[in-house]
């Protein structure tokens, strides 16, 4: 029978889908990731450090499943960490949950996993996966739509689809807890992790941290229209969309428009101002390896440009059947749409199905 590693988190989520596999009979292994070493924090609840690997340790116990740490911090800086610090620094909003999942869980854990003998692997993610009419594993939306994280996982291939198990797909994070609490697991009671888990201030603050040598210089703050408003604090404390703390005073609010590094300059103006008709996005990938047919009469997709966005219909234009030219395509939504910021991924729906996404390279009309 084919092994099934499990990637042990620590967590509530993880725990249950190891119990869950474990309840089907077929032999199972917990590996835990050590990605960020906290071993010096006294606080819970931060993904895949030391003390919450304690706590996937004890569930493999009590569910009686052989457990290993595998030590994956290097593959973990080099893959999430530093690319987010470039981010900011580069005036981008990055999204280090897609990278983790790109880089980390379905690629370098799968490897460490196979090693073991293991034929496919297992997460706690809320998402579903599906065999479709023609064969291609399809990825899908999970049952409880407020706890789905499928945003999270465009870049998947089929390949990758092929070795993967979310046992927690068709559950409700309700459902999940009550399985902990009757099961008696340990972690039954334990609240969420963070949404970024290796950063423990603020982004900000962290920036600085990693890249002590950056200059503190304030930027420029101006309109679109070119108007000096002040200067405000450096580049990399500012995101498209944001409003408070823009440091400057103008009498009406306002929000950031465009982070530009190369100029130390902001931009900023009126919530109109922030609408975009569409974006230019990289890195376009269809999960099943090529376009979808477009749909008879309205938008081809549903596209989400952030994790909590509710959607927006759109039509992916692309010159190429798979990735576009050099892997660019341009997203035209039906209505225009707020916060469309660099380094955020746009994913791609149709219903519950995930065709794909993209990364944000900029919105159509930016503010250079």
């Amino acid at each position: 029978m084919t092994l099934t590693a499990v990637a042990m988190s620590g967590g509530l989520d993880s725990s249950v889908a190891a119990l869950l596999l474990e309840r089907e009979g077929a032999p199972v292994v917990g590996l835990s990731m050590l990605l960020w070493d906290r071993s010096q924090q006294v606080r819970h609840g931060r993904c895949c450090g030391s003390l919450d690997l304690g706590d996937a340790r004890r569930v493999a116990e009590e569910i009686g499943l052989p457990h290993y740490t595998l030590r994956m911090d290097g593959e973990f800086r080099r893959h999430v960490v530093e690319p987010f610090v470039d981010s900011y620094v580069g005036g981008r909003t990055p999204s280090p949950c897609i990278s983790c999942n790109t880089e980390i869980k379905f690629e370098a854990f799968w490897e460490r996993a196979r090693r073991l003998g293991a034929g496919r692997i297992a997460t706690g993610h809320y998402a579903r996966i599906r065999r479709g009419d023609d064969g291609l594993y399809e990825l899908h939306t999970a049952v409880d739509t407020s706890k789905d994280q499928s945003y999270f996982l465009f870049e998947l291939t089929q390949e990758q689809l092929a070795r993967a198990v979310f046992p927690l797909g068709e559950l409700t994070k309700t459902e999940v807890r009550e399985l902990a609490r009757e099961a008696g697991l340990a972690v039954a009671g334990k609240g969420e992790s963070m949404e970024i888990c290796f950063v423990d201030r603020g982004v900000q603050e962290f920036i600085e941290d990693e890249r002590p040598e950056l200059p503190r210089v304030p930027a420029r703050v101006t309109t679109t229209g070119g108007e000096e408003l002040g200067e405000g604090a450096p580049t990399y404390r500012y995101t498209v969309g944001q409003r408070r703390g823009l440091g400057v005073a103008a009498g009406r609010r306002l929000y950031v428009l465009d982070v530009q590094p190369e100029a130390n300059r902001v931009v900023v103006g009126d919530r109109d101002e922030l609408l975009a008709p569409g974006l230019v996005g990289r890195g376009l990938h269809w999960i099943a390896g090529e376009p979808p047919r477009p749909t008879a009469g309205g938008a081809d997709v549903r596209v989400r440009i952030r994790s909590r966005h509710p959607g927006v219909e759109a039509v992916v234009e692309s010159n190429g059947s798979a990735g576009g030219v050099d892997g660019h395509c341009r997203v035209r939504f039906r209505t225009p749409q707020a916060g469309v910021a660099p380094g955020q991924a746009a994913v791609f729906y149709r219903g519950t199905r995930v065709l794909g996404g993209c990364w944000i390279e900029r919105p159509l009309g930016a503010h250079r």
